[in-house]
């Protein structure tokens, strides 16, 4: 039995899930962003307990079909953003298509419908997020996140990024440097 959980975005939330599902005793088969697969069916008082459980990790559990396919996007992206190490090689729209088996303006018009933003800006604010992520936790120049991230040039993220952030990419990293510069003087003169 597959069941679809909302708010599930990183994979924390994987593992509270799976520990949440062996706590009440439920045996999975398989655990992703967005649903787990258990092993038979889930009476009502089990489906409940689950529910309640999920909740207090901010989880929770649905079976709308619009819902559930605006979830199954959310998790495409963050999926593809935050976890692929590979490359995307077609962009986002041919691959929510392909993954999702739905066409993409459907897909772009129930996702503004739903969540109060356009599919794109939700896209943009999270490749945001990874270049920032990458910016201060990898020694990667612009133009190599720029290609990680399917960006047309090294150019183009930074006028995305300063446009969401108000800094270029550039500046946003040397900000970096310089509060580990600041950091490491502060420590110096510090006392034993």
């Amino acid at each position: 039995m597959k069941i679809y959980i909302k708010h599930m975005v990183t994979r924390r939330c994987i593992m509270v899930v799976k520990d949440e599902l062996e706590r009440l005793g439920i045996e999975w088969e398989d655990v992703t962003l967005g649903e787990a697969v258990v092993c038979g069916y889930l009476g009502t008082a089990q489906l409940e307990a689950l529910s309640q459980s999920l909740k207090k990790s901010g989880l929770e559990l649905y079976d709308d079909k619009k819902v559930r396919t605006v979830e199954q996007i959310k998790a495409a992206v963050i999926g593809q953003i935050h976890y692929s190490t590979e490359p995307l090689e077609e962009n986002f729209s041919a691959y929510l298509s392909r993954t999702l088996q739905l066409d993409y303006a459907y897909l772009s018009k129930l996702f503004a419908a739903t969540q109060g933003q356009t599919l794109e800006h939700y896209i943009i604010q999270n490749k945001i997020e990874k270049v920032k992520e990458l910016l201060i936790y990898e020694d990667l120049t612009v133009a190599e996140i720029a290609h990680r991230l399917h960006y047309s040039s090294a150019a183009h993220l930074s006028n995305q990024f300063k446009k969401v952030t108000g800094f270029t990419a550039s500046y946003f990293k040397e900000l970096k440097r310089i509060r580990t510069e600041s950091k490491e003087t502060t420590d110096k003169k510090k006392p034993l």
